[in-house]
């Protein structure tokens, strides 16, 4: 690799996803047009999706990028969502509003406790009792 082409101190890149268990990070100087897999001095999951990291590069080769860590905003509060797995359940925290979405269908869940379940067909099937339960019970 040219002296030109090589990327020295730290740069500011974003953290938007996985792959195979390695960190995707795009940031200013890539050599590509899409994310590289990095190596990581700090441990990472998916809580950290969209966080800004510090990168070094090894050798100072833009295609190899190690993120030594996440920038942490004091001013900011993250605390808003949270996914939480631990191999038999997958828990996901949020402090307002919770959206699934995929094309015309959609769950919400809100934190006065409202849940609307949208979509252009409703199919609810049990091997068991199937129960509907509330104060009032309006159908059509």
């Amino acid at each position: 690799m040219d002296v030109l082409g090589r990327i020295d101190g730290v740069v500011i890149g974003l953290l938007i996803g996985f792959e195979d268990g390695a960190p995707l990070v795009v940031f200013v100087g890539n050599p590509r047009e899409t994310a590289i897999a990095a190596r990581s001095l700090t441990g990472l999951d998916t809580a950290a999706l969209g966080s800004e990291v510090a990168l070094l590069f090894e050798g100072g080769d833009p295609s190899k990028p190690l993120v030594v860590g996440r920038i942490v905003d004091s001013a900011r509060n993250r605390s808003g969502a949270a996914v939480i797995r631990d191999g038999e359940t997958v828990t996901i925290n949020a402090t307002d509003r919770i959206e699934l979405r995929c094309g015309l269908a959609s769950i919400i869940l809100e934190k006065d406790g409202r849940i609307s379940i949208r979509g252009s067909q409703l199919n609810s099937h049990a091997s068991g009792v199937n129960r509907v339960r509330g104060a009032a019970v309006h159908l059509n």
